[in-house]
């Protein structure tokens, strides 16, 4: 793997941690020129699959450009990125297990803020705003009165086909201020 910082070609792997689902993994490097340490990400090549947008062009799928959407979402919120792989990886499960060749870009926004509301309700507001294209302060202000009348409800119009939470309990950032342990996902001290 070439190192993004010196691009060499001359690294060792430190970590390999797989993700919740055990679709993606996760591969911490060091590069032997310049010693800086970055992260890699593998998974598997599903089918290409195309997303329909809004105007009805089609796209390919780039699981990519969704986790930079959702990272900018989750900024300075305290989400992992072992969080926000298992999101993403989700959403990608969501879409092969009910499409073939092609998805909606609605289906994809939907999903991911029904799984960022589970996680952090900023983040889904964050998400939402820019999906949405909410135009003023107005639409924020309902969709926290709707999450705060309803907040175990999902706001999705695709609702999830089981009823299992993506983020167990533990793992959800509901203690402000804390540092999650990065294997764990407990606060640390906890695990």
């Amino acid at each position: 793997m070439r190192c993004p910082f010196c691009h060499q070609n001359n690294d060792k792997v430190s970590s390999t941690r797989i993700s919740v689902d055990g679709f993606v993994v996760r591969r911490r490097r060091t590069c032997f020129a310049c010693k800086q340490k970055f992260t890699t990400y593998e998974r598997v090549d599903a089918t290409d699959i195309r997303v329909i947008k809004r105007n009805d062009s089609r796209v390919p799928f780039d699981p990519e450009r969704l986790r930079r959407g959702i990272e900018r979402a989750c900024w300075k919120r305290q989400i992992s990125d072992v969080q926000i792989s298992a999101l993403i990886a989700q959403v990608e499960h969501d879409i092969n297990s009910a499409f073939e060749t092609e998805v909606k870009s609605q289906f994809i926004g939907e999903r991911v803020m029904h799984y960022l509301a589970e996680l952090d309700q900023v983040a889904y507001v964050r998400f939402a705003s820019v999906y949405r294209h909410f135009k003023d302060a107005d639409d924020f202000i309902r969709e926290l009165q709707r999450m705060k009348q309803n907040p175990d409800v999902s706001y999705s119009e695709y609702p999830p086909q089981k009823k299992q939470s993506l983020f167990p309990k533990g793992n959800r950032n509901r203690n402000k201020g804390q540092e999650l342990d990065d294997e764990t996902m407990l606060p640390l001290g906890e695990g």
